[in-house]
């Protein structure tokens, strides 16, 4: 076992003080679908698309219902086929959908087409959110303080506050179910929110009006990029200016200039917790990945190395790092440990997810586990079950 590379292990034992409860972790969002050509056609021309499931909130909340956390997901969704199909795939992966709003038949889902791109053409996404029943979901809808009577961690994303936006709404509904939700939540619940800003669905300084508050007076873990912060908060990571990061001009990271960056992000936001996942994409099919996370009181966790990654299909990687990492801090705690444990199980998970094709992680506790030990004790032999 080498330097930096101490076992991390999950087994069932993790999930012995949620037995009996409700849902632990609870999210809400949009969930689209995804239309991919299934003959690698361009979109113009394809006439055969595979159609899957697509969303960040889903995404993660699949993840830890897969590795055994009390999950629910609540959404609005139109009382025909396409909400059914998000229904019955949520069920299906043991998530909780007793908070499903029902839109009526005749509203739209969301979608998102995807064309999927090799070296050096790049992937295509055109959204198709405008409207969409999820995005109308607002208060009085759900009986939050049912939703999360047993929550421990309540979570959500920049791009669910940005889809007032892209369709032009006067108000934001699903922000003033956000504010319902954070009214309701019990004493021990704390909030996570993933940054994840689209410039499809609104403006810099759309997204600062209403997400600097937001993090500001109500989250406790942060999961951001680097990216982000520098583009819209002019935040530098250490050696290297906002303006650098911004043109892409940024070579290797320190622990120091990530100390320095998750310090400022934390100071100016007032988090518990900020987390930064870092993409090194070398070609369409190669990338390499770490991450890293601080908390307030200066306990700082980094990837033991930048793995690398052969891409099947990237959808999905972000998301389901961010629910390996809340595994970690809800069976082990938000402390240091936590962190640790955290860090090992999302860039495990998601190194796994990005070989697979679409959003939704069909990943399994035991090859997470099989990977965190080949990672520490070096491996790569074929697993037989």
């Amino acid at each position: 076992m080498t330097e930096g590379t101490a076992m991390i292990n999950i087994t069932q034992d993790d999930l012995s003080e949620f037995a009996g409860k409700g849902p632990a972790f609870v999210t809400f969002g949009e969930t689209m679908i995804r239309d991919t050509p299934a003959d690698y056609q361009r979109l113009e021309m394809t006439r055969q698309v595979l159609r899957s499931l697509a969303g960040s909130e889903l995404t993660l909340a699949m993840t830890l219902a897969r590795f055994g956390i009390p999950t629910a997901y609540i959404t609005r969704v139109p009382d025909n086929p396409y909400g059914w199909m998000i229904r019955d795939t949520a069920r299906s992966q043991g998530i909780n959908t007793d908070y499903f709003v029902w839109a009526p038949k005749t509203e739209p889902v969301g979608r998102l087409l995807y064309e999927l791109g090799r070296t050096p053409r790049k992937s295509v996404a055109y959204y198709q959110r405008m409207y969409s029943a999820a995005s109308r979901l607002g208060a009085g809808m759900v009986d939050w303080g049912c939703a999360l009577q047993d929550c421990r961690l309540f979570h959500t994303s920049g791009i669910t506050f940005g889809l007032a936006y892209h369709s032009k709404y006067e108000k934001n509904y699903l922000l003033e179910a956000f504010h319902e939700a954070i009214a309701a939540k019990p004493a021990g619940c704390l909030v996570g929110l993933d940054f994840n800003y689209r410039g499809t669905l609104w403006s810099p300084e759309q997204c600062r009006t209403v997400m600097t508050p937001i993090v500001r007076d109500h989250v406790d873990v942060l999961i951001t990029t680097i990216e982000d912060m520098a583009k819209l908060y002019g935040i530098g990571c250490g050696q290297y200016s906002a303006e650098q990061i911004d043109k892409g001009n940024i070579g290797p990271l320190t622990d120091d200039d990530i100390k320095a960056f998750a310090e400022e992000v934390g100071e100016r936001f007032c988090t518990r917790i900020v987390a930064i996942t870092i993409r090194y994409p070398d070609s369409f099919e190669q990338h390499r990945w770490e991450t890293a996370a601080m908390d307030s009181e200066g306990n700082f966790v980094r990837s033991p190395a930048v793995k690398p990654i052969v891409l099947m299909d990237r959808l999905g990687g972000g998301d389901t790092w961010n629910g390996g990492f809340y595994y970690g801090l809800l069976t082990a705690g938000f402390n240091a440990a936590g962190l640790e444990k955290g860090l090992r199980v999302g860039d495990a998970a998601t190194r796994i997810k990005q070989t697979l094709m679409f959003d939704l992680p069909i990943v399994t506790k035991a090859e997470v586990q099989d990977l965190i030990k080949a990672d520490a004790v070096g491996g790569g032999k074929r697993v037989e079950r």
